[in-house]
């Protein structure tokens, strides 16, 4: 014969059903000792870190790809190119001399970034490019004074 539940099997109870209903709910786990949720282990968190890895891969890429590219759209870069097209009547050299030198200045562009961020912080380097960009505009614009003026 069972003994009747006395409160100490009932809260024990009450406790393993509250502990498999999360367990169910969440993907995680439960200790059953002290009740404490653990930190994720399985494979599935594993499996979304990695998709969030590669989605933010995908996010970096395509942004740069579209800030460079609608940079680099008219500017004196394509317009060289096209006149050295035009000139040497062989576009496929052109285009891989053309193409190799934006690729050689895009890795000398990622490499000092990537030295400039191991020994400065984000907003320290974020200002400098805005003040050196703010110098080159004052430069330009002092230049066009001076010819219109001199």
């Amino acid at each position: 014969m069972k003994p009747f539940p006395t409160s100490e099997n009932t809260a024990q109870t009450q406790i393993d059903l509250e502990q498999k209903k999360v367990s169910q709910s969440l993907p995680l786990q439960v200790s059953s000792e002290k009740g404490e949720i653990l930190a994720p282990t399985n494979s599935q968190s594993e499996q979304e870190e990695t998709k969030a890895k590669k989605t933010g891969a995908w996010a970096v890429f395509a942004s740069t790809f579209v800030t460079i590219l609608l940079a680099e759209i008219g500017d004196k870069t394509q317009l060289t190119t096209l006149l050295m097209t035009a000139e040497s009547q062989s576009p496929w050299i052109v285009f891989a001399g053309a193409g190799s030198a934006l690729v050689t200045t895009s890795l000398l562009g990622v490499l000092l970034g990537q030295w400039l961020a191991s020994h400065l912080s984000p907003k320290t380097i974020e200002r400098s490019a805005g003040i050196i960009l703010l110098l080159i505009s004052l430069t330009l614009i002092a230049e066009v004074f001076y010819e219109n003026f001199a």
